[in-house]
């Protein structure tokens, strides 16, 4: 019973996906409380700091743009959707030339649902927005299928900033169904990768309370993010 009490919780929370955290804080030196922090994962560093051949060879054979993501759980090559999102996609580019989202977590894992990032640090430290919220992007057609990029938001349409999930499953609950259900914006799928999605899906997870996100135990690090076209 609890196991599905905590399924309609966090249901409950993406239909605002809620982009967890924020409000109030320091920069980057924020963390709420109360919040219990993940075991620091036992490779801090990157192996490389470079795309697998299999990336670039995956990345070249598409004609979108990509980008290609190291974690700690494996490597993850997105093309993103600029004729179908270019707000977002063009939003998520520049945090990935800031270097945004290096060194940065997977920190909510939703088993069999999506995995977010992009807000968080290691010791959960919010990592917070650098620019405005962009205009929601989710009425373009694009399903929230399995290995989907898409925008996390709280529960304010227009309000995505730097938190992004990839869905694990079909999501169609994600999806654009009116304006008074807009869903959340699809801009980008896995084309390189999506072993490591799995890998991170399967994580061991906790709840720190009944209406808490899924959070690893251990960080799922996001060394770095790197445009390849």
């Amino acid at each position: 019973m609890r196991s599905f009490v905590l399924r309609l919780a966090a249901v409950a929370a993406l239909v605002t996906l809620t982009a967890c955290g924020g409000g109030g804080g320091d920069g980057d030196h924020y963390r709420p409380e109360p919040v219990p922090v993940p075991v620091p994962n036992p490779n801090p560093r990157p192996n490389t700091n470079s795309c697998s051949n299999e990336g670039l060879a995956k990345s070249a054979q598409s004609r979108f743009s990509t980008v290609c993501m190291l974690t700690s759980s494996g490597e993850i090559v997105f093309e993103l959707y600029t004729a179908y999102a270019p707000a977002t996609v063009a939003n998520f580019l520049r945090y990935v030339a800031d270097g945004h989202f290096n060194n940065t977590l997977f920190h909510r894992v939703e088993r069999d649902f999506v995995i977010q990032g992009g807000g968080y640090t290691s010791g959960m430290y919010e990592r917070r927005a650098t620019y405005g919220p962009v205009p929601l992007e989710s009425n373009n057609t694009l399903a929230n299928l399995p290995g989907t990029l898409a925008m996390a938001r709280r529960g304010e349409p227009n309000s995505a900033t730097n938190q992004f999930f990839v869905n694990v499953k079909d999501n169609p609950g994600n999806d654009y169904k009116s304006p008074t259900q807009p869903g959340y914006a699809v801009f980008g799928r896995v084309i390189s990768g999506m072993a490591t999605v799995e890998a991170i899906n399967a994580v061991p997870t906790y709840y720190y309370a009944d209406a808490d996100v899924s959070r690893p135990r251990q960080e799922v690090l996001i060394y770095w993010v790197q445009r390849l076209q």
